[in-house]
């Protein structure tokens, strides 16, 4: 019989740890703020209709705990791993806020997906994806391995998008943007913007949205195209230039080579009373301008 126990209890040691499971909840301010911490696996945050903050998902194997906590209107969601351990601590959180709250989001290796988060949004992965909504408030969405794309309606906020390898999409924006990657595309779709700045180094930047009176738009690439759709009315000051690249311009004047010796090419007009500003270029790629 002693045997018998013996062996049974090797067998359940030898038995891996499975991940946890969570489901807790807190009462929290409607217009709080959350602050979102998770090291590997996923963080999906949602905002609905409730005053409380839910968080249900799963924990690594290897996680310590699940700090869960509110002080006032901060509510605290932390993943505490091991110090000296990457192993088996990926956690799934899905977490619920009060649709008003600002959140803060931190990840290493972790996707972070938000819907239906009103308030202000400051969102960060080392490798990951982000992908948001935005309906006006400020957001910032950074990652340094991976994609960012952030949907808007339309709403004035001040957005802020950028990448070290992967693509950035923006669409249906407005207000000002800065969207940045070193290696993949940037993509500014629909909206109404009165400053944009926009910059990679080895991809295209394609803007195709409205400039508003008086309205500043930078974009600049070191490898890669540049197509501008502008809709609506324009009035602006435009300087293009390019190393080696042609220009093609639908406003009318037309691009002048900046040196005989060399490829590159360059324009410089203005358009309708001139108020704003439109600067555009690349050292090896083309650049298209034209209206909608």
């Amino acid at each position: 019989m002693n045997k018998v126990i013996m062996v049974l209890a090797g067998l359940l040691l030898a038995l891996p740890a499975f991940a946890k499971d969570i489901d807790r909840r807190i009462d929290a301010a409607p217009d709080g703020h959350v602050d979102i911490s998770n090291i590997a696996g996923s963080v999906t945050v949602r905002g609905w209709s409730r005053k409380q903050v839910e968080v249900t998902g799963d924990l690594g194997k290897n996680v310590e705990e699940l700090i869960f906590e509110r002080d006032g209107d901060k509510v605290t969601i932390k993943v505490k791993v091991p110090k000296h351990s990457s192993r088996g601590i990926d956690s799934d959180l899905h977490v619920s806020v009060p649709e008003n709250s600002s959140i803060d989001v931190g990840a290493v290796s972790a996707d972070i997906t938000v819907s239906d988060v009103l308030g202000e949004q400051r969102l960060h992965t080392v490798s990951g994806d982000v992908i948001t909504e935005s309906v006006g408030a400020d957001v910032t969405a950074e990652t340094v391995s991976g994609d960012v794309e952030v949907n808007g309606d339309s709403k004035d906020g001040e957005t802020t998008a950028n990448t070290v390898s992967g693509d950035v999409t923006l669409f249906r924006m407005a207000g000002t943007v800065d969207g940045r990657s070193v290696s993949g595309d940037v993509v500014v779709d629909q909206g109404s913007f009165s400053r944009v700045d926009l910059g990679t180094v080895n991809g295209e930047l394609v803007f195709q949205a409205a400039l508003r009176k008086g309205g500043k738009l930078h974009a600049e690439t070191v490898n890669g195209d540049v197509d501008v759709e502008l809709v609506g009315p324009v009035s602006a000051r435009i300087d293009i230039s390019t190393f080696n690249g042609k220009i093609r311009n639908c406003f009318g004047p037309e691009a002048e080579r900046t040196s005989k010796y060399s490829p590159g090419w360059s324009l410089d007009f203005t358009e309708g009373d001139g108020d704003g500003r439109i600067d555009i270029s690349t050292m090896n790629g083309g650049v298209t301008l034209c209206r909608d």
